[in-house]
């Protein structure tokens, strides 16, 4: 089976536990206003490669990768290609390697019987989820990616329900993501998970500007700073349930 890849990355740190072979694929419904890779998002760009190519590159590096690291699918939204992700996470998860996405679990859609069996079985072959929660107001969430949050927070419970693993990835943009009230409105929704094992905080910036540009796209927060540390501090406090 083939799949549109953006881009891999042999030594990802940021990704997922330990040293990480990451897949960037291509595609992606969302349209996050602080996104810093616009060039992921039309599905059908990127270069097409068979799922066993991509697995014999990876493995070319596992004696890196071996010791508390993996394999990370991320994007775009890697299960816009759910087919092709799971043909290739089975062939990880078969070899041994830890496995791992990041996903917006936008793609989850509890009253379609088709993607809850689809999210069944890509759970076989994960172990590690990491989900962006963009924001816990469904409103605010769309004007912020340009859907509503519901089939995301769906999924957190979906997973939940699978006893899968999950890390929690929160984005703070002052004036979009840092009010106080929303951010323990998020914790409050954790709190009722019973599979969160790590909660990261994500301090906005701007490197993807120029991407914007090469692209010729207007940037959405222009003129929007990037958050002071007592800003993040304050919110990883919440979300991790120290304060």
């Amino acid at each position: 089976m083939q799949g549109y890849v953006h881009s891999l990355e042999s030594f990802g740190t940021v990704d997922g536990p330990g040293i990480r072979f990451v897949v960037f694929l291509q595609g992606c419904p969302l349209r996050c206003k602080y996104c810093h890779n616009p060039d992921t998002w039309t599905y059908g760009r990127g270069k097409l490669y068979e799922s066993q190519e991509i697995f014999d590159l990876a493995m070319k590096y596992k004696h890196y990768f071996s010791k508390g690291g993996g394999i990370t699918l991320t994007g775009g939204e890697p299960l816009l290609q759910m087919d092709f992700s799971i043909e290739l996470l089975k062939k990880f998860k078969d070899a041994g390697v830890h496995t791992a996405v990041d996903t917006s679990g936008y793609m989850f859609d509890k009253e379609n019987k088709a993607s809850v069996e689809k999210h069944l079985e890509l759970c076989r072959y994960i172990d590690l989820f990491l989900l962006d929660i963009k924001h816990i107001s469904s409103q605010k969430h769309k004007e912020l990616t340009g859907v509503p949050n519901e089939h995301t927070l769906d999924f957190a419970r979906f997973l939940d329900e699978q006893g899968k693993k999950m890390w929690i990835r929160y984005v703070l943009v002052p004036g979009w993501t840092d009010d106080e009230k929303d951010i323990r409105g998020l914790r409050a929704f954790l709190d009722t998970l019973g599979n969160v094992d790590k909660v990261e905080v994500l301090p906005y910036h701007t490197m993807g500007v120029p991407k914007y540009q090469k692209l010729g796209i207007a940037y959405p927060l222009e003129g929007v700073p990037t958050p002071t540390k007592e800003q993040v501090a304050l919110a990883r406090k919440i979300l991790r349930g120290d304060r």
